[in-house]
């Protein structure tokens, strides 16, 4: 059996676990936003700048994955809540917010 470096289990640990299931697909003017929670999660939600962060329910659209459709022809910042934990999942352009974390940036044109 051969051995695999030590650095190189690193280094795929490293890469794997920042993986966030959080992907989004644009479709017209709307955008759709993906995220992965627990196979467990009953509940989760999504919160944008669009509206001064009211909470949107996710639809659930397989054991592990929830999606969420708003208007994309703007900028906005996000997060998510599942089962009543915020999430900000790992995105290209992030803020800190005021209260210590951060939100996710949606730049239509990226």
């Amino acid at each position: 059996m051969k051995k695999i470096p030590l650095y190189t289990l690193l280094l795929l640990l490293i890469l794997f676990a920042g993986c966030s299931g959080h992907y989004y697909k644009i479709k017209g003017d709307q955008v759709e936003m993906y995220i992965k929670g627990p196979d467990t999660a009953e509940t989760v939600l999504f919160f944008s700048s669009l509206d001064g962060f009211q909470p949107h329910t996710a639809e659930k659209v397989g054991n592990d994955k929830w999606k969420v459709s708003i208007p994309g022809d703007r900028e906005f910042s996000y997060f998510f809540s599942v089962d009543n934990e915020v999430v900000v999942p790992e995105c290209e352009v992030f803020e800190d917010d005021d209260f210590g974390s951060k939100n996710c940036i949606f730049i239509p044109e990226m």
